[in-house]
């Protein structure tokens, strides 16, 4: 009974990740920059492109001309990005399929059980790969900002929003895979099938 109700549990969840996983790609607030000598303008950077919010209101953005010409934990951050939301994608579509509550296939429950265990697995690997770049990015912000070379005058760049969004994503992924995953280790009893069980055992106590 409770089987679909965790299964359906993990699928929402893990289409939040994905849904937060796409969003982290293209938000450009990964790291934020408050000038103490203009406090009216706010730097953001992200995958893409490098902004300034001012307190008016206005928000002026420009991309990034090189990919070669960004630093590393960026490069790597685009493409370990772009992986987790194909690889989201493609865990959704196959677990949906691997659904108890989906008419479709089923008869074929071993393979539905394999595409479930398989979609869950999917999320694990898109969840990590959302964590690392957003991780990465974070541990080197903190290493700039904390780096005894630069001097006190010169502004530091801050942790932005996306990140925070980025490792809620994972989690949510994670999560939801591993939910799928319990469900495929767990075995169904069907009503039926009790039924006939104790149908066949009164006989047998009648027939004694």
């Amino acid at each position: 009974v409770h089987r679909p109700v965790v299964q359906l549990s993990g699928i929402l969840l893990a289409l939040l990740g994905w849904v937060l996983s796409c969003l982290t790609t293209y938000l450009p607030q990964w790291k934020n920059l408050n000038l103490e000598l203009n406090e009216l303008e706010i730097w953001t950077m992200g995958l893409w492109q490098a902004c300034v919010v001012q307190e008016e209101g206005g928000m002026q953005c420009k991309d990034f001309d090189s990919f070669l010409a960004l630093p590393p934990e960026l490069r790597i951050s685009r493409i370990l990005m772009f992986l987790s939301n194909g690889l989201g994608l493609l865990g959704l579509l196959l677990s949906g399929f691997g659904l108890d509550c989906l008419k479709i296939g089923e008869r074929q429950q071993e393979q539905k059980k394999r595409l479930l265990l398989f979609g869950g697995m999917l999320f694990w690997i898109s969840g990590i790969t959302a964590v690392v770049p957003v991780s990465w990015v974070a541990h080197s912000t903190v290493q700039e900002f904390w780096d005894e070379n630069i001097p006190d005058i010169v502004p530091r760049w801050d942790f932005g929003e996306a990140l925070f969004v980025g490792w809620l994503a994972g989690f949510c992924l994670i999560l939801g895979g591993s939910l799928l995953n319990c469900t495929t280790c767990s075995t169904e009893v069907h009503l039926s099938s009790v039924r006939y069980t104790v149908a066949e055992q009164q006989d047998q106590c009648q027939h004694l």
